[in-house]
């Protein structure tokens, strides 16, 4: 089984920044390509960011610009680095593989809140 934990939610001020991080278990994280989803209240889950073994990267709209998902494949680590937040970024923040998310398994997650 792979855990995967996500921390670095909080409370932060509208234009304010926040670094999410996911350590994980994985023995073959370097290859997964790995995601950052969120669920705001109310609504669906949706996909934020994702990332490759090689560092390519995708970014939604919503956050393209803002947003930047990275990755220390030794450390098992995966971040997002969240710079100029909105008040419509406030979601339960979850990090995932490619695999597990379609397979609809999910952690934790970490709390993001922006105030306006």
């Amino acid at each position: 089984q792979v855990q995967l934990v996500e921390s670095g939610g909080g409370l932060v001020q509208s234009g304010g920044s926040l670094r999410l991080s996911c350590t994980a278990s994985s023995t073959i994280f370097r290859i997964l390509i790995m995601g950052w989803y969120r669920q705001a209240p109310g609504k669906q889950r949706e996909l934020v960011a994702t990332i490759t073994g090689d560092d390519n990267t995708n970014y939604a709209d919503s956050v393209k610009g803002r947003f930047t998902i990275s990755r220390d494949n030794a450390k098992k680590t995966l971040y997002l680095q969240m710079n100029s937040l909105k008040p419509e970024d406030t979601a339960v923040y979850y990090c995932n593989d490619k695999r597990r998310a379609d397979l609809g398994t999910w952690g934790q997650g970490t709390q993001v809140t922006v105030s306006s």
